[in-house]
């Protein structure tokens, strides 16, 4: 067939009832995409998990034109994917089992960077509000974050625009196709971003912002992250919903109180009270919390172990060998271990003195 990879990679998430748990069975089951798009009549019914007259050849046929199309109009706006079996497809994001399958995107980004932080809150930032998004990033500036937020009016803007004049890459995710920029408004920020950072989007180009999209493109804010901040929040919205995934997803998440009478307060209050976010007073607290403080040089780490391991768990000490403190995910996805078997093994080399936690979800050797 006369259709590159990326055009099959497309194609696969534009098939009708294709997820990413489906994609994954199909990814696993052929040699390849091209595979799985030229049999005219597949056997389905030999893959478990995906019924025999799930997709037609006519099916996979419009679907691969469909694709082509979205690939000249990558070209025509300098934008390219990434696909989930890539190594360039974002490590913290492919822990989570509802992770797109292919992500559009513009700009310089490095996906895995060493630290990342999701900042969000209302629409309708306050003063108050935005004061406190200039002073965490200014204050996260010497960590050398990447700052993530959905490009969306008040705090997630403010976020943007502070990571940029702290000289931090930002992370734009979006509620649409990458051809536009929604609101409007943000469009100037939005070029400036595509230097250091850019812009994301789970949308082919050309689909236009709809309600369904943006709570979407909020589990992708929150699995870009090693853990999301709220700043001001009303008791329902887009921000809460991002904390709800992001806590669904193993990841710490930080609110800063606010006034008990204001309503963008209710949210982060609420958090707070539910024990579904750290309390937060300022960038300091954050970065104590996350243990990402300098803490003017790496401790040494006891390198000859002499208690008896299992095979997993010495999988789990060599990785931690080379790194002063791992990140449960991180360890996860260097091991290909799954994060309940890694929380097990964690839990038992605490007991048998190997390991520590640390604040942020992260381990070390003792």
């Amino acid at each position: 067939m006369n259709f590159s990879p990326t055009q099959q990679q497309i194609a696969l998430t534009f098939l009708s009832g294709i997820g990413s748990r489906r994609a994954r069975i199909i990814i696993g089951h052929f040699n390849d995409l091209n595979e799985f798009f030229s049999e005219k009549k597949l056997n389905l019914a030999e893959i478990p998990g995906i019924q025999p007259d799930f997709v037609s050849y006519s099916q996979r046929i419009a679907a691969l034109e469909a694709a082509q199309k979205v690939t000249e109009l990558l070209d025509k706006i300098g934008a390219t994917t990434v696909f989930f079996t890539e190594k360039e497809y974002p490590r913290r994001l492919k822990q989570c089992p509802d992770a797109p399958l292919l992500l559009y995107a513009k700009g310089n980004i490095n996906w895995n960077p060493e630290k990342v932080v999701s900042i969000v809150g209302t629409r309708h930032a306050s003063a108050y509000g935005k004061q406190l998004t200039e002073e965490l990033v200014e204050g996260l500036k010497a960590s050398g974050v990447t700052i993530v937020s959905g490009m969306a009016y008040g705090i997630d803007v403010a976020a943007h625009a502070a990571a940029l004049r702290n000289g931090l890459p930002t992370i734009g995710v979006l509620g649409h196709g990458l051809h536009t920029i929604y609101p409007a408004v943000h469009r100037k920020i939005a070029q400036e971003m595509l230097n250091e950072g850019g812009l994301v989007s789970e949308f082919a180009p050309g689909l236009k912002p709809e309600p369904a999209y943006f709570p979407m493109r909020n589990r992708i804010v929150a699995g870009l992250a090693d853990a999301t901040v709220v700043i001001e929040s009303g008791a329902k919205g887009g921000s809460l919903i991002t904390a709800t995934m992001a806590n669904d997803y193993n990841r710490d998440v930080f609110a800063f109180p606010g006034d008990v009478n204001k309503p963008f307060s209710a949210g982060c209050l609420r958090l707070i009270q539910q024990h579904k976010a750290h309390l937060l007073t300022d960038a300091q607290d954050f970065l104590k919390a996350m243990n990402w403080e300098d803490d003017g040089g790496k401790k040494a780490v006891q390198r000859n172990l002499f208690v008896e391991l299992t095979t997993n768990e010495i999988q789990l000490v060599e990785v931690l060998k080379d790194k002063a403190e791992v990140a449960v995910d991180t360890l996860g996805y260097l091991t290909s271990l799954s994060p309940g078997a890694v929380s097990a093994l964690l839990l038992n080399l605490e007991f048998k003195g190997v390991v520590k936690a640390l604040p942020g979800k992260r381990y070390a050797l003792i």
